[in-house]
């Protein structure tokens, strides 16, 4: 029986919407079953009037039936579905047997995460940044809070290729 992914992100932008659409396609070459949100008109069509309950209903009934939930957490700040979906996933975690959780894991690719610096000492690179003042930082920031329930549940990645690469070396492992 193929593993479920569910691909969880913004999907309002037609830059997010391509993004998954891209990811999307990647990971259904790995031979996963994948639920993209997106892809699901019944409840996800923006061009007709949302309802809120069937969209929770049916992309909550995604995510419990989920083995592995691949959120893209790019962005000024975590979109709040995703962090909400997140939070479902980590909560289920936490009360069912450890052989039986979900895997999150995170595709974070903000180039603003400090280890991109000339120097490659993000220490070093935030004391210079904190010379020029305030509001001068360049650094990026997720919500510890979300992160830590991430990487108590799995991974975060800095770019697709890793992700890619990990869910292909856990699909035959699996």
């Amino acid at each position: 029986m193929k593993r479920k992914i569910y691909l969880a992100n913004g999907l309002f932008s037609e830059a997010d919407y391509n993004y998954n659409e891209l990811l999307a396609n990647q990971i259904d070459e790995l031979g996963y079953d994948l639920y993209v949100p997106q892809r699901n008109t019944a409840i996800n069509d923006k061009t007709k009037v949302a309802s809120s309950i069937p969209i929770y209903q049916g992309d909550t009934d995604e995510l419990l039936s989920s083995d592995i939930i691949v959120a893209v957490i790019d962005g000024p700040i975590i979109d709040p579905g995703v962090a909400a979906e997140i939070g479902v996933i980590a909560g289920i975690n936490e009360i069912i047997s450890s052989h039986t959780r979900k895997k999150i894991l995170a595709l974070y690719t903000d180039s603003r995460d400090g280890t991109h610096t000339p120097s490659g000492d993000p220490l070093n690179t935030k004391a210079q940044l904190l010379q020029g003042g305030i509001a001068e930082s360049q650094f990026s920031y997720a919500n510890l809070y979300v992160i830590g329930a991430i990487k108590k549940y799995g991974v975060v990645f800095s770019s697709r290729d890793e992700l890619l690469a990990y869910l292909k070396k856990d699909n035959i492992e699996a």
